[in-house]
């Protein structure tokens, strides 16, 4: 009952900055992790970062020092604040969401991207 929504990606040039924000609906219940993944043309969806109830926030060695990942609770919204941007942080970068049901197995809920080109 998950519906995301990211927001924020555009075109920046190398040493930018940008920040993308993701939008949950509703009360996303028993929160379990919100994290942000990033998918490059002809590559693979590759994890960026995570925010987790246990374990905190994480992030990719090759996002780490230039990107903070934020959550407003609140309001079931979450950030990436990235900065010192490289070409090869261009990617369709998306929201992802795990939450437990009342059976306490995990729900996955993606939203559909954000593109974020970063070129001269």
């Amino acid at each position: 009952q998950v519906h995301v929504v990211e927001s924020g990606g555009g075109f920046v040039q190398p040493g930018g900055s940008l920040t993308l924000s993701c939008a949950a609906s509703g009360n996303i219940g028993s929160f379990r992790s919100m994290g942000w993944y990033r998918q490059s043309p002809g590559k693979e969806r590759e994890w960026v970062a995570t925010i987790s109830e246990r374990d905190g926030t994480n992030y990719a060695h090759s996002v780490r020092g230039r990107f903070v990942l934020s959550r407003n609770s609140a309001l079931n919204t979450m950030s990436l604040q990235m900065t010192s941007l490289r070409p090869e942080d261009t990617a369709t970068y998306y929201c992802n969401i795990v939450r437990l049901n009342a059976q306490r197995m995990a729900e996955i809920y993606w939203g559909l991207g954000t593109q974020v080109t970063v070129s001269s």
